[in-house]
């Protein structure tokens, strides 16, 4: 039986705490630890403050600055991160990710790799509608992000369980917005394992303008991209992914509703507690909401996001239930 295709999740995903210092690149800037592998993808935001998040790949380069909750072009941040390291990264007095004084920050970072299942995709639009984008996944994509690099336009999510047929629908990044059904975004066709289609909406396609694509397919007892049904209740739905969750995201595609976001490091231990919200540069929620368990999670409140509307996630493990030696993990 095959439990996980793999065994160590932080090999390729981790969130991470650390400190902010407010110190620039000339005066040597902060270096950030505690990855286990070179981030090719990170997503900063600090804690307790309103401050917009910072979004960075190696693909774009250093400095190349977007964040989740806004739709603005990508800029040049030159205190912004400096260098993806073999542990971390290092920056300048950015505020968004370093700002001055000492501030809780948390990071999230993804290795772009076919093992895990993650591919950044660069590509130049066409304005032309049924146009192929390759990825390097060799499987079938249940999540992709993309941006325009060039314009303030928002960001685009395709989700492998938004309703019964995702290829015609949409989600909003950077709002609340419900799910919205148009051909001019996926082209109504679905990814393969080869390719995926877009329209020619501006938002996805535009003529000679950038983009940006971060897209994933599913890996057993690593990562997770489903729906789930919400009870509205205080004993609330149990979600089942077959691993422990380090990351989850969470989305009602019914109705306005936040991104929210929870992690296993910035609190540590359940009812987790302290909830971003990716379309929001809001500080972190102080309201009990989630148990990260070994095998998913169960919400702990009547509200969103677990009122009687369907939603879809996004999950990255800490540990498989079970590894490939058939060892089974604990709950947090």
């Amino acid at each position: 039986m095959a439990y996980t295709t793999i065994d160590d999740p932080e090999a390729y995903f981790k969130a991470v705490k650390y400190s902010s210092n407010g110190t620039a690149i000339g005066s040597g800037g902060l270096t950030v630890t505690g990855f286990d592998f070179t981030p090719t993808w990170l997503q900063m935001k600090q804690r307790d403050a309103d401050e917009s998040s910072g979004t960075y790949d190696s693909v774009r380069g250093t400095t190349k600055s977007l964040r989740f909750n806004g739709s603005d072009a990508e800029d040049t941040r030159t205190e912004g991160i400096t260098a993806f390291n073999s542990n971390g990264f290092t920056c300048g007095s950015d505020s968004r990710i370093n700002p001055g004084g000492t501030h809780p920050m948390i990071a999230y970072g993804w290795l772009e790799s076919a093992t895990s299942g993650f591919d950044i995709v660069a590509y130049t639009g066409n304005g032309t509608d049924d146009t192929d984008i390759s990825h390097n996944l060799s499987a079938v994509p249940k999540l992709i992000i993309v941006k325009n690099r060039s314009a303030a336009d928002s960001w685009q999510v395709y989700h492998g369980a938004n309703t019964s047929s995702p290829e015609t629908d949409y989600l909003v990044l950077n709002t609340t917005a419900a799910t919205v059904d148009a051909a001019d975004r996926w082209s109504d066709e679905a990814p393969t394992s080869s390719v995926f289609t877009l329209g020619d909406g501006d938002e996805v396609n535009t003529n000679t303008e950038s983009y940006i694509a971060y897209v994933f397919a599913e890996k057993q007892g690593y990562s997770k991209f489903g729906s789930y049904e919400g009870n509205g209740n205080a004993d609330g739905t149990f979600v089942y992914t077959g691993f422990r969750p380090a990351f989850v995201m969470t989305k009602s595609i019914d109705s306005t509703s936040d991104w929210h976001i929870f992690d296993d490091k910035r609190d540590g231990y359940n009812v987790d507690n302290d909830a971003l919200e990716a379309n929001t540069g809001d500080t972190e929620t102080t309201t009990d909401m989630i148990d990260l368990l070994s095998n998913g999670f169960k919400f702990r409140i009547a509200t969103d996001p677990n009122v009687a509307e369907t939603y879809v996630y996004v999950a990255f493990a800490n540990a498989p239930l079970t590894n490939s030696n058939g060892v089974p993990c604990n709950a947090r």
